[in-house]
């Protein structure tokens, strides 16, 4: 099943190749194809998230009321994800889903050298080699001012690697508005982008190609897409849980004492 579907990733990115001539270039379309065909999981993924948002609030009362009797605060929960129409899972699902085709993608352009029959796949003149990374000229040709100019595109591919990382995070933080929390998020963001640089230097370019590209696309789509769908979402949100008064107790049918059988 897995070699199947790596399968057809791979003889997309081959006919990709055929019509553009390129292979950095084939593993970009390929990219912005697949981030095309996700959108809208990432789209479901951010409702839910602005739904959860607006829901934590009352989610958190039910929580601290019950604290003492878990039985009850799950009946509770149960009871007001089915009155608001929410799935708690329903922001980690489609990012689940979008999990295989990364990896895919990943063992693909891992093992383009394959693909490309013999010859070394390069992205033009930009990358001349995109089986190798920063790491591998390096350690093959020492560490000199010479070497580093040569090997100044796939530094340049490592560290944006890890900045569009650092990125998303930072922007994730606006929304927050809790100073002890932004802080706290924006120390994790420079760890994650530091540790993301340090992966990156071994990585071949053509992967870091693929994810500098994949990660440039969500920061657009953050930005111009995400922004506005979450907006709506929260709003839409509101406006139904204004309708009507939230209530935490759960009405339950009286039931009558069996009678005891005589002796």
């Amino acid at each position: 099943m897995w070699e199947a579907f790596t399968g057809l990733i791979t003889q997309i990115l081959r006919g990709i190749y055929g019509f553009c001539g390129d292979w950095g270039l084939a593993i970009i379309i390929l990219t912005l194809i697949v981030r095309i065909l996700i959108m809208p999981l990432m789209t479901k993924s951010t409702k839910s998230s602005a739904k959860m948002q607006v829901l934590q609030p009352q989610m958190k009362e039910i929580q601290d009321r019950y604290a003492d009797d878990p039985q009850r605060m799950q009946e509770e929960m149960r009871k007001f994800y089915a009155e608001n129409k929410f799935n708690p899972m329903g922001g980690c699902l489609p990012i689940l889903l979008q999990m295989p085709i990364f990896f895919a993608l990943f063992a693909v352009i891992r093992n383009i050298e394959g693909l490309a029959n013999g010859a070394t796949p390069s992205f033009f003149n930009i990358v001349p080699d995109l089986t190798i990374g920063p790491g591998q000229i390096i350690a093959a040709q020492g560490l000199s001012v010479e070497v580093l100019t040569g090997a100044a595109v796939y530094i340049l591919l490592d560290v944006l690697f890890g900045l569009l990382t650092l990125v998303p995070m930072l922007l994730n933080t606006q929304v927050s508005t809790d100073p002890a929390q932004q802080r706290t998020s924006r120390i994790m963001g420079i760890v994650m982008a530091a540790w993301m640089v340090w992966i990156g230097w071994s990585l071949p370019s053509g992967v870091l190609l693929y994810y500098v590209t994949s990660a440039l696309w969500q920061v657009a789509q953050q930005q111009f897409v995400t922004k506005r769908v979450m907006a709506q979402a929260k709003a839409d949100a509101e406006a139904k849980m204004a309708e009507r008064p939230f209530q935490v107790d759960v009405v339950r049918k009286e039931t009558k004492k069996r009678p005891h059988k005589k002796s």
